[in-house]
């Protein structure tokens, strides 16, 4: 199950990849709450995450805002589940980046929730690690990702 802050999240990067495949040109944090859903308040402890990821920059000045620096196909959504909401294994012995030996497990080899859990999370993932923010917003969008914006 994905988090509220992980719905706000992709919400708003929609947002940002919908403009990026039209004209382009950076969105305030007021507009992309509107349009999103998402409180203004919440959204900007998002976006300053997504900023220090290097999936999104800011730009300062009066035609300011969030603009998109990746193109929406390479944006895993994968990777957007693990930043906001942290690991995503159901267990935390199935974790790829935040490994940790079930303090209760006296054999892990042989552990049969691993085992049967383990099936359905690599199926999870091996979906989940195809798509991307394109397929959310219903595009390839292959274009140069903030052209033009000296990003």
């Amino acid at each position: 199950m994905i988090t509220q802050k992980m719905k706000y999240a992709l919400k708003a990067l929609m947002e940002l990849a919908t403009e990026h495949a039209g004209a382009g040109e950076p969105l305030r944090i007021e507009e992309i709450a509107q349009r999103s859903g998402a409180p203004k308040r919440f959204l900007e402890h998002i976006l300053l995450e997504l900023r220090n990821a290097g999936f999104i920059a800011s730009l300062r000045g009066r035609h300011g805002g969030y603009v998109l620096i990746k193109s929406p196909n390479e944006i895993p959504l994968s990777e957007l589940m693990r930043l906001i909401d942290g690991p995503i294994a159901p267990l935390a012995c199935l974790s790829r980046r935040a490994y940790q030996r079930c303090e209760d497990c006296k054999d892990e080899q042989n552990c049969r929730l691993r085992e049967v859990f383990g099936q359905v999370f690599w199926s999870y993932l091996l979906l989940v690690d195809s798509l991307t923010l394109a397929d959310l917003v219903g595009t390839s969008a292959s274009s140069a990702p903030a052209a033009g914006l000296g990003l």
